[in-house]
């Protein structure tokens, strides 16, 4: 079986279904749907929900509890749901009652640290008809699932799996270094895999390559190492992985160098990391790159999912692709190519004042579209309600390295913004073709940064409140990294804390920027007047044709919708937890269903959560 053969499409058509996690293989997210409409959506309301009874709380013995993020495919009249635990669930669309459960029995005790499953993939046999689905566990093992019974596939792999641990160059040090949280991406007869590797733990942390497998027999076709013949590890492809199938192109989203945020150990660039690498899909080897940050000291992955677009200029299409960072820089790229669509400079940035360290003396701008989310914060913007909260803001900045975008760590500490949620997170964009806008959600949230001599980091481990310890090992430094917020939970920088915003992909320009969701304990600071503030937000948007985009991610645990053309705000719904994940929407029994996760706990005191929850008119 030619492994790039082309495959039949697993949806039977693209009118109603939602056959891939992006919609399509180029992660538009966006809907022909148009049922619902700006002038109905205000009328949704929830038309089932489900719990699908996977939550785990580690209690104190390390790693994060879960989180229900799953974006669900609709294919041949059946929604495909997958848990925390690795569970793909066969759904009724109309009810959400289940058909079949398919359960990996994955370790889901082993204290990971990004405790999530995104959802599944899906391939049809060009031979058979049949419909499988693929899905990656949190322990790193891929499984193929008939699609009719929800059976294991005994002829994929070994018994139906394909461990993913083994066969890397560097392998994980302990069972949660090394996880899969995205759905494999799917071109011809490949399925494609990247994985999760715990940051700030080792020099030599697990190895990120990425993986290509028949998706017939399991059996290994190629692998793509970010980083041959290094020592270091990761620089992973964490988040979502986009595809061509005209141009048999894969586009890998790929992560920084371990660790974080020291590089003494990795001079150069780190080639491939920080970066959206193309690959050709039948061989795996590069048809192009293009580095996002040069030597990352701050965690500035490419979180988001490649976005394919077509450009109009002068007349012609030119095929392009979106890459966001955590920078808040969203390059535009000819698809074919690399090559800007606007323009990059590069431009002088702070350097290192770390004995070992050698900071890129220059990083990347795109001269459009400009930042999606400020670059820079000094003690002169330092931000709060009451004199209390700007003089704690201020004391925190006094003597730390408040340089802009690209200040490196630093022993004395340094403030980093945006921080290391972003900018650009992993939920992305969404393209509408229709309206040639790219729609992204951004955040803005500083963080303080300290690097901690490793002779010294056993002492001072856990001297400060609130922040998050790392060894580092290997390294001459260990660090600790905080968000900065106020006592009262505030951010020390200016609201708007999270928006939406329309890029024009056509000329590089911003259409409109809105605030997006609200911060919940706002309603209880009688210092903070009327406004919109905005709120960070973990989760990505979909677009439908009717003009409708629809986001929920935000901390005040809202679905919301907004009005494609102008960013107003059109309807919203109170979920029953954080939707820290990206919707979806199909069409079943002649009604449109917008569906999305309520599975996230990002608020303090949220609790978990382990329901999808569906809408339609009435």
């Amino acid at each position: 079986m030619p492994l790039l053969r082309p495959a039949a499409p697993p949806a039977s058509g693209p009118d109603g279904s939602w056959p891939v996690y992006g919609h399509d293989p180029g992660g538009a997210k966006f809907s022909p749907l148009t049922s619902i409409n700006k002038k109905n959506v205000a009328q949704l309301q929830p038309a089932w929900t489900l719990h699908t009874g996977d939550m785990y709380d580690p209690h104190g013995k390390g790693g994060r509890r879960s989180a229900f993020e799953c974006t669900p495919l609709f294919i041949d009249g059946t929604l495909f749901v997958t848990t925390p635990f690795g569970r793909l669930l066969a759904l009724d669309p109309t009810t959400g009652k289940q058909i079949w459960a398919f359960d990996p029995h994955a370790n889901y005790t082993a204290g990971f640290g990004d405790f999530a499953n995104r959802g599944a993939a899906a391939w049809r046999d060009p031979d058979t008809r049949h419909l499988r689905l693929f899905v990656a566990t949190i322990d790193a093992q891929l499984f193929a699932v008939d699609a009719a019974t929800g059976n294991s596939i005994d002829s994929f792999g070994s018994g139906g799996v394909v461990n993913l641990r083994r066969g890397l160059r560097n392998a994980p040090h302990y069972t949660a270094e090394y996880e899969e949280t995205s759905p494999p991406a799917v071109i011809g007869n490949l399925v494609i895999v990247g994985s999760g590797i715990a940051d700030n733990n080792y020099t030599d942390a697990a190895s990120g390559e990425v993986r290509a497998f028949d998706a017939r027999t399991g059996r290994l076709a190629w692998t793509f190492d970010p980083m041959p013949g290094q020592k270091t590890g990761a620089a992973n492809t964490w988040s979502i992985i986009s595809a061509d199938p005209v141009r048999k192109l894969v586009f890998l989203p790929t992560g920084s160098a371990s660790p974080d945020y020291y590089g003494g150990l990795r001079p150069g660039d780190d080639r491939d990391a920080d970066s959206l690498v193309a690959l050709h899909a039948e061989t795996g080897k590069v048809a192009w790159r293009f580095q996002t940050v040069h030597h990352d000291l701050w965690d500035y992955d490419v979180a988001s999912q490649p976005t394919l677009f077509t450009m109009r200029r002068g007349g012609q299409e030119i095929p392009g692709i979106a890459v966001g960072s955590k920078t808040g820089n969203l390059f535009l790229l000819n698809r074919e190519t690399g090559e800007p669509l606007f323009g990059v400079e590069e431009r002088r940035v702070p350097q290192s004042d770390v004995a070992g360290e050698q900071t890129s003396p220059t990083q990347p701008f795109p001269i459009l579209p400009k930042p999606v989310a400020p670059q820079s914060l000094t003690a002169a913007d330092v931000w709060g309600p009451t004199a209390e909260d700007r003089k704690w803001c201020e004391d925190v900045f006094r003597g730390k390295r408040t340089e802009g975008i690209f200040t490196p760590p630093s022993l004395q500490g340094s403030i980093l913004f945006p921080g290391n949620i972003g900018g650009m997170a992993w939920g992305g964009a969404t393209f509408d073709s229709r309206r040639g806008l790219l729609i992204l959600p951004t955040n803005r949230l500083a963080a303080l940064v300290y690097l901690i001599p490793q002779e010294k980091f056993d002492a001072e481990e856990g001297k400060m409140p609130g922040f998050e310890y790392a060894r580092q090992r290997g390294t001459p430094y260990g660090m600790a990294r905080l968000f900065l917020l106020s006592p009262k939970h505030l951010p020390c920088n200016a609201p708007p804390w999270g928006m939406l915003t329309a890029i024009d992909v056509n000329t590089g320009d911003r259409k409109w920027e809105v605030p997006l969701g609200s911060v919940p304990w706002i309603a209880g600071q009688p210092d903070l007047g009327p406004g919109e503030y905005g709120s960070p937000s973990l989760g990505g948007p979909i677009a439908t044709a009717s003009g409708l985009t629809f986001v929920g991610g935000t901390l005040d645990g809202y679905l919301r919708a907004f009005d494609s053309d102008t960013g107003k705000e059109l309807w919203k719904a109170k979920l029953p937890s954080g939707a820290r994940a990206t919707p979806m929407t199909y069409e079943a029994g002649g009604k449109q269903y917008v569906v999305i996760a309520a599975g996230g706990f990002d608020a303090p005191g949220s609790a978990l959560s382990d329901t999808l929850v569906a809408f339609a008119l009435p």
